[in-house]
This record gives C-alpha cells, sequence and structure tokens, in this order.
C-alpha cells in the first residue's frame, strides 16, 4: 500500500509550461519539464518555466524527469533545470535527448544524466516501475508513460492522437495501452488542448491534399515557413515535393541542422536530389523552407518581407505558404503577416485552425483513451481551464463518476492513500520563472515594472559632476531623456528641468562635510522631478541621478 501524491508545477490553466508531479512514498517523479513563450506581456522575456523551488527542496527523492517528446513546452525547462540540479536523470527516447542535447551547454552537458528509453521496455525503481508505451504525435519517438505502483497504475499520456495512416516512428501501441487497461489503471492524467472538439482529430491533422494543391496551383517559387520539431508536417511536404519536378531549399544552419540530422537517423525520409542549394534559391521550381519559431513567431519571415533577408526577396510571382494553422495568441499577427504580403503584390496562404489541427486528442480520441485505460480516477491537464473542464465533461459522458474527476490548479495537489482519494487538500507553492538571455535566472516582477515604466514614459537622466574638494558643482547638471518628449520642441521644460536639479543638488550638499549624501540626494531629485513631470506633461518617466567627483 503506498500513499500518493500528484500536483502540477504548470500546465494546467494554461497552454505550455507542462511539469507534472507523482510523489510515491517520497518517491519524485516528473513527468515533462516545459516552457512557454509571452512575447506580447512580459517585455523582453525570451521564455517562462515552472518555478521548481520544490524540487531543489527535495532532490535527494527526486528520481528523474521523464519526457514524453521533443517539443519545448514538453522539454524546453530542462536545460535550466540542469544547471541548478545536474545530478538529476533525464529519461528519453533517442530523439527527444537529442534535440534535448542542441539546448545544453558545454559545462551542463558534461554533468548531464541522460538515459535513453526503449519503448515497452520497463525500467524498475524499487518496487516501482516506469513502462513507456509509444503513442501518436506529430513527432516521432512520443511516449505515454505508465508508474506501476501497488495500488494500481499512475498513467500520463503527453501528446497524442490516434491515426491508423501514421508511419512506423509515430504509431502508437493500442495493445500496450489495452494491455495497461486490464492490469488496472488508479488514475490517468490525460491531455485537454482538443477536448471541446468533436469527433477524433485524424484526419484533419493530415493536410498533405492541401499541401498538393499549394503546388499545383504555383507554377512558380514558394516559400513555406514550417516549426523545426513539427516532423511529420516536413515529411508531409517532402512527400509531396518528391511528387513533382520540384527541388526544395533549406535556410538557416540550425533548421539544416535539424533536417539532415533526422534524415540521418530515420526519421525523415527524403531523395538528396531533391534538396537543393543556394544556387537554386531563385528558381522557379523550388520550394524554400524557412523556421518559425514560438519564441519569435513569423521572424524570418518578417525579416525576409522588409527586405533584410541577404538571400531572398520577395517577388510578386511567389507563394508564401504558412504550413501550421494559427495557435492561441497568434491569430491577430498571422492576419498582419498575410496583409504585409499582400501588399508586396505575392500570394499567401495558410492553413486554417478550423479546418486543420494539430496531433492532439479530440473527444473520441479522448473517449478511446479512457475505454482503453479504464481509470478509476480522472485527471484532466494540459490546456486552459475551459479545456480542462471539456476533457472532465467527456469523461463523465462515458461512465467515469463525477466524485472521481480531478479538476485542479497548478500546486493543488491530491493524495491517494491506499488506493482511495483522500480530503488532502495541500498547495505546493508555484509560480513562473521569467528567462532573459541564457543567465538562466528569473528576471523578477521589479525589472519588469522597470520595463514597462520606460517603455511606457520614457527615462530622464540627470548627470552632474562635482568638485572632489570644495564639493561644488563644476559640471552640470546635464538633462538627457529618451521616450520621453521630443527635445527640439520643449527646450524651455529641459531648461526648468536642469536648474530645479541644480538647486536640488546644491541644496542637499552640506560643503564642510567630506562625504556627500548621494542616496538623499537622488531621491529627492527622482521625488521632485517626478511630480514636475507630471504636473507638466501628464507622463512619469524613470528618472536617474549620475553624480561624480572628480
Amino acid at each position: 500500500m503506498s500513499k500518493i501524491k500528484i500536483f502540477s508545477l504548470g500546465g494546467l490553466n494554461e497552454n505550455g509550461k507542462n511539469m507534472y508531479i507523482v510523489e510515491v512514498d517520497k518517491k519524485i517523479f516528473v513527468f515533462d519539464a516545459g516552457l512557454k513563450y509571452d512575447n506580447d506581456i512580459n517585455l523582453g522575456i525570451d521564455y517562462i518555466i515552472p518555478n521548481y523551488d520544490y524540487l531543489i527542496k527535495n532532490k535527494k527523492n527526486v528520481v528523474g524527469i521523464f519526457l514524453t517528446h521533443g517539443h519545448e513546452s514538453h522539454i524546453g525547462a530542462v536545460p535550466d533545470i540542469l544547471k541548478t540540479l545536474p545530478g538529476i536523470p533525464v529519461y528519453g527516447t533517442k530523439l527527444t535527448l537529442e534535440i534535448l542535447k542542441n539546448d545544453l551547454d558545454e559545462r551542463t552537458m558534461k554533468k548531464a544524466k541522460l538515459i535513453e528509453l526503449k519503448p515497452h521496455i520497463k525500467i524498475n525503481f524499487g518496487r516501482l516501475s516506469i513502462f513507456p508505451i509509444s503513442v501518436t504525435h506529430s513527432i516521432p519517438d512520443a511516449l505515454l508513460y505508465v508508474l506501476y505502483t501497488h495500488d494500481g497504475a499512475i498513467v500520463y499520456t503527453g501528446d497524442y492522437v490516434f491515426d491508423s495512416t501514421v508511419p512506423a516512428p509515430y504509431q502508437t501501441d493500442i495493445g500496450k495501452l489495452a494491455y495497461v487497461g486490464k492490469q488496472g489503471v488508479l488514475c490517468l492524467l490525460s491531455e485537454s488542448m482538443y477536448a471541446a472538439l468533436p469527433g477524433h482529430t485524424s484526419p484533419n491533422n493530415r493536410v498533405a491534399s492541401f499541401i498538393k494543391s499549394v503546388l499545383n496551383k504555383s507554377e512558380n517559387r514558394i516559400i513555406a515557413t514550417i516549426f523545426p520539431a513539427h516532423f511529420y508536417r516536413i515529411q508531409e511536404i517532402f512527400n509531396e515535393v518528391s511528387k513533382t519536378n520540384r527541388q526544395i531549399v533549406i535556410m538557416g544552419k540550425k533548421l539544416q541542422g535539424v533536417i539532415f540530422k533526422a534524415i540521418e537517423d530515420g526519421y525523415l525520409t527524403i531523395h538528396k536530389n531533391k534538396i537543393g542549394n543556394l544556387s537554386n534559391i531563385n528558381d522557379k521550381n523550388i520550394v524554400i523552407l524557412i523556421s518559425d519559431e514560438r519564441e519569435k513567431p513569423f521572424a524570418n519571415l518578417e525579416r525576409i518581407i522588409r527586405g533584410y533577408d541577404k538571400y531572398i526577396t520577395i517577388k510578386e510571382t511567389d507563394t508564401i505558404f504558412i504550413t501550421e494553422p494559427a495557435y492561441e495568441g497568434i491569430e491577430k499577427r498571422t492576419a498582419e503577416i498575410m496583409d504585409e504580403i499582400a501588399m508586396l503584390g505575392a500570394d499567401a496562404t495558410s492553413l486554417s485552425s478550423k479546418k486543420h489541427l494539430l496531433h492532439h486528442a479530440s473527444r473520441e480520441d479522448l473517449m478511446l483513451m479512457i475505454n482503453l485505460m479504464n481509470p478509476k480516477y480522472y485527471f484532466p491537464v494540459k490546456g486552459e481551464y475551459r479545456n480542462l473542464y471539456a476533457n472532465a465533461m467527456v469523461a463523465e459522458e462515458i461512465g467515469i463518476s463525477k466524485e472521481n474527476i480531478i479538476l485542479k490548479q497548478n500546486g493543488d495537489a491530491i493524495e491517494f492513500i491506499n488506493g482511495v482519494l483522500t480530503d488532502h487538500k495541500e498547495h505546493i507553492k508555484t509560480d513562473e520563472v521569467l528567462i532573459d538571455g541564457t543567465s538562466g535566472e528569473d528576471v523578477g516582477d521589479l525589472v519588469l515594472k522597470d520595463r514597462e515604466m520606460i517603455g511606457e514614459n520614457g527615462i530622464v537622466i540627470v548627470s552632474c559632476t562635482l568638485d572632489k574638494i570644495t564639493k561644488k558643482i563644476i559640471g552640470g547638471p546635464e538633462i538627457l531623456t529618451r521616450g520621453f518628449i521630443y527635445v527640439k520642441d520643449n527646450q524651455p521644460l529641459l531648461e526648468e528641468t536642469k536648474s530645479l536639479s541644480e538647486e536640488l543638488i546644491e541644496n542637499n550638499i552640506e560643503i564642510n562635510v567630506k562625504r556627500v549624501d548621494y542616496s538623499r540626494i537622488k531621491n529627492e531629485v527622482r521625488d521632485k522631478l517626478g511630480k514636475f513631470f507630471y504636473e507638466k506633461t501628464g507622463s512619469k518617466p524613470m528618472i536617474i541621478t549620475v553624480i561624480q567627483e572628480v
């Protein structure tokens, strides 16, 4: 009999940042550790990861991090975690670990314990064991995890869809799923992204016919945007191009590296004579692949549209093909990009988010998974709360008792004792870690407030030089502004600012003392100038005072 605790550090009531914890008698199993992007709200933030203080405090009990597949929303936080906790084992399939290695710096890579898993081979951890099962997603080598305990299995699906037409590296082993279900599943954690969509996701995740129509419709060059990690879509493009007299040019070292490595390892299949080079870039029968990143959506395409790309210039005869349906939060930018392309006279086409779906489970897929697993308890994960709720309704519709369906927020822990859900109401502290650059440190709210203030009202710098002995002003004060006012039209305001600053500095200098209280001067200049600027302009710029002695 066991004491089992389950909670999420990220992934509930949000898209991305997936990180789910299953703790069995103090042994901690971490399923996925992802990031999310939030370009519009957090100024200058590259990405966001879950706060993993819980793992730091309990690092001796962490068995490992188990990765379902190689998308950033599921593995993106691992490099940051390994910098702090280098001893934690990380488990995943060959492709997943290869993608992860590309994000690890040399120092982290040397200390990392990366352990390759083979689907359907059980790994024992004392009385507990992990059994990985292949599932279908838009990237090969995707896994579902079964954690066997004495009170039944805990199953985490990751991302999946049921599609019988996919090639071997993408196939789901339904027989293994049914076998696990017959052994007894205590709790099933299943994704929720498309829970409100009726029917199966398949065949709407397959877009070969649409790609074919784009290739046939255009007699000239096609520029296609792709996500490097969506191997299934890349293979669809390769397959359809191979049926024509066209060639493909792959732009960018990163995208080339991903695709050529995948071809080498057998995850992508394409004849090498179909791959061109830069000398073919202006050929009429060429398809140019450019990468599209969630971190900076359409960044490469925007550079081409604005004429900043040194290789590609958009022609009126070109067709721009956006090969992924618009995801939540990017719909407006997609429409803007389409307009900008139209202004250049080129044709633009994209997949419809209503007709074309990503590789995630819709209602019938969820029902099939629930029927195969036959869980005692059902825990919807991964998605906004409305998605989680829709997933719960699916489970209730096919017979799972409402009392056995678990809807929670990040940090809300549930507890099973001897296989029975208790009234345990523990909340684990959760938060977001905002990462800017490569330092891996949390930027924090104060930095964001400063950035927001500068972005909205600008900055004013007051610079002044004092004589080291007499403490008298010998230079300045000089007033420098950025993003606050147009200097040429506001000279009287700047002169008043200069006079007020000089008065404030002089009033706070005691000539007969060896040391000046610069903190007091800076605070008073900030307060008085802040009120002065608000009275004159209605704005509150950031004010920085710089005083030096010579």
